[in-house]
Formats: C-alpha cells, structure tokens, sequence
C-alpha cells in the first residue's frame, strides 16, 4: 500500500467532529474513529445540480448554435447533435469517475502532472494552429468522417490540482509553512506550466493557472507571510504579461524567412495584442468595428434581455451578429432569451453547485480528498466568474468558456470528469452510524 495514502487514512480514522473544523482536521484532536462503513452511494444533491445545469447548457447551445449551423454548413444542429453526444458520453464517464477511490487518484497525481507537462510540450510541436495559437491536439477520424481536438492546460489544470493535493499531503502541515517546501515547488511547477502555456500562447489559461496555485497554497497551510509574497510576485509576472508596451496582433508580425510568421513573433504579437483588448475593454466605442466590436455585440444581447428576456429560441444577436455566441459568449444569449431573471437563476444553481463542492469538501473522509475537492470546486468557481465578467465588460476578453454551457466536446468530457471525482470523494465520506467513539 502507498504509504503517503496510509497517512492520509491513518488522519481520517482519529477524532471525533468539533464544530467549525472539517472532519478530517477534527477527528485528529480528538477520540473518534470512523469504521469501513461509508454513504450510501453519492451526493445526490451534487449529481442532481450537475445534471440540471447541464441540461440547461444543451438546451442553450441548441438555441445558439442552429443559426450559424444553418449558415455555416446547412446544418442547423450540427454543433448540437455533437453535444448532446459528449454530454451522454460526459455522463457515463462522470458515473464511472465517481466509482474510482481518492487513493487511486493519490498514486497517480504525479504521474498525471508529468503526462500533462508533456502534452503541453507536445502542443507547442504539433498542435493546431487556431488563430495565431497553438492550443489544441487534434485526431482525424477519417473513417467515421469527424475529428477530435482537446485543449492540453484543461488536462493540465486538473493534474495541478492533484499534485499539489498529494504534495501538500505528504509534506505536512510544518513543512508547509516552510519556503523550502510549502512555497518554493509551487512557484516552480506553476513557472513551468506558464512558461508553456505562454508559449502557445495562452493567457487565460495562465493566470487560471496562478490563482489555482495560490489557492492550493492557501489551502495547504502555507504560512502567511510567504503565501503574500508569492501572491505578490505572480501578480506582478500577470502583470507584466498584460501591459506589455508591443502592441502587433500576430498575423501583423514581421514574416520569417519562409515567410510565415515565426513562433517568436506569434507569442510576442499575441501578448502584445492583450493590450490592444485591455484600450477596447476600457473604451469599446473608440473602435467599434474592430477590437470593441465584440463587446459592443455582447452589451447589446444582455442589454435587450430586459427582466425576462426575448424568449427561448427568440435571440436577434446570434444571427451573426455576435461572435462565439455558442462557445464563450453563451451567456450573452442566455441575458438576451431568458433575461436578467433567467440569467440570475442559472448563475444561483452555479452558486449552489459551488456551496455544494465546498461543504463536500469540509466533511470529506481525508484531507487529500478535501483539499482535490477545494481545487475542482475553486476552479469551477473562477471559470464561471471569469466568463460572466467578460460577457458583462467586467473583465477584458479572456477566452474562458462557461463551463456546461459552451460548446466543445472534449471540454465537456473533462468537466464532467472532475465532477465525477468530486462525486467519488462524496461516496467515501462517511455517516454518521459509522463514527464511533472510543
């Protein structure tokens, strides 16, 4: 048996509840231990919030997607008949996650950090070249006439997440509070999957990437002083990232030899293009037609919702007017059919889904099941916030889709999974017949 696991057994088998602690931290004070007998089965208030917006989510790229689909390919539910099939698929892998124990996912976080690291370095090779980008590993599936493209830092977001988990485990609470291990390995891991994702490059991704990080330190009992100057240090690298003074989009770059515009130049004009999208966050109406256009289009569909919108299938916007209306700008359909109310009821079964994922996480058997909890559920809050801001000007334009709600298949499949293990860390808590005091 894994021995790092037998601790995190060993902590989930001492000490009864104490109020205001999760129950793994607290059965260590005290003299309560929990026998084999485990829930039921899983979370069904989980599962059931997980279904309900996913449902919603089909139905919404049902009702985005047909009129590009009409005027794309002359088929309207082309890009909906291909969700439904992930989200069916999505469901039965989410089942069959839930089944897998926290001591599977504990022996293999290292090794799922080390595979993640590598496609991200196979993507910078070989990826798919989508505007001026390479974030996507594709498959051609000739035979069957359809393709197969995923996104290496949505995999790599999820091994951080585990590794992290395991390291902070098997570290301890005193090394923790240390540079050496409760600051100085995160700071190297993260500088390595950034480095590779700017690389691509990928923004977004990056600074997802550094808030996962800070909140696993935070989680994992960094001490203070030093989770502030970290925090403090990647504040200022996303900084840096985003006010850089070049301001050449990629396809305006300087052209090789060959020309074509080099990898070197694809990175520096891509960053320098976040600049040209920060002066149109802060100003859409000084280009309307250019880098404003598509926060023009987004403020008009969540405008013209109104309190109750246009109606289901209703919306004017998606009829080419607004781009990605059924990747990242869904949500600006959503504001347009459904409105304000329709919106803000779809954002409070986010709320709960999230409530949900952290109250799992207090009461999970072990504190590597906690703390794996934490992170899914941390990141499923910052994609969700970081979308709503953008679709609302809050934020400049990232690129984060709206998890459940955006089309993408593979996307769709790795939320899905990670939901999945939230739902097996829930199967694993144990009732309350089966604490006994000794």
């Amino acid at each position: 048996m894994d021995n790092s696991f037998e601790k995190f057994e060993s902590e989930a088998n001492a000490g009864p509840l104490v109020a205001g602690l999760p129950n793994w931290k607290s059965r260590e004070l005290t003299g309560e231990y929990i026998t084999k007998k485990k829930r039921p089965g899983m979370d069904i208030p989980f599962l059931v919030l997980t279904l309900l917006i996913l449902m919603i989510g089909v139905i919404m790229v049902l009702s985005a997607s047909f009129a590009r689909g009409l005027y794309t390919t002359g088929t309207p539910l082309r890009v909906f008949s291909r969700q439904m099939l992930f989200a069916g698929s999505g469901i039965a892998l989410m089942l069959l996650v839930s089944y897998v124990s926290t001591k599977t996912l504990s022996r293999w976080s290292f090794t799922m950090l080390g595979i993640s690291i590598l496609l991200l370095i196979i993507v910078l090779l070989v990826g798919e070249r989508i505007n001026g980008a390479k974030r996507w590993l594709g498959f051609n599936f000739d035979g069957v006439g359809g393709t197969l493209s995923f996104q290496p830092s949505e995999v790599a977001k999820l091994a951080l997440i585990l590794a992290t988990s395991q390291w902070i485990c098997i570290m301890g609470k005193a090394k923790m509070r240390t540079f050496k291990y409760g600051v100085a390995p995160f700071i190297a891991i993260t500088a390595i999957i950034v480095g590779l994702l700017m690389m691509e490059p990928h923004i977004s991704a990056s600074i997802i990437v550094i808030l996962l990080t800070a909140i696993m330190m935070f989680a994992g009992g960094t001490r203070i002083r030093w989770f502030v100057l970290a925090i403090l240090a990647l504040a200022a690298i996303a900084g840096s990232v985003f006010f850089m003074n070049s301001s050449e989009a990629p396809q305006q770059g300087a052209l090789s030899s060959d020309g074509q515009v080099s990898d070197v130049q694809l990175v520096t004009g891509r960053i320098g293009y976040a600049n040209d999208r920060i002066n149109a966050w802060l100003e859409p109406e000084a280009d309307p037609l250019g880098d404003g256009f598509q926060i023009r289009q987004s403020l008009y569909a969540v405008g013209s919702g109104g309190w109750l919108g246009q109606g289901l299938g209703q919306s004017r916007q998606k009829y080419m007017y607004l781009p990605e209306e059924h990747n990242d700008y869904i949500f600006a359909i959503v504001c347009e059919e459904l409105g304000y109310i329709g919106a803000m009821l779809i954002l409070m079964l986010f709320v709960l889904l999230i409530i949900r994922g952290f109250w799992l996480a207090l009461n999970a058997r072990d504190r590597y099941s906690a703390l794996i909890t934490t992170g899914i559920t941390a990141l499923l809050a910052i994609q969700v916030f970081i979308n709503v801001a953008v679709v609302t000007n809050i934020l400049p334009p990232t690129g984060v889709a709206l998890p459940f709600f955006s089309s993408g298949g593979t996307a769709l499949w790795i939320q899905l999974f990670q939901m999945g293990i939230v739902l097996a860390v829930s199967r694993e808590i144990p009732s309350e017949a089966s604490r006994k005091r000794v």
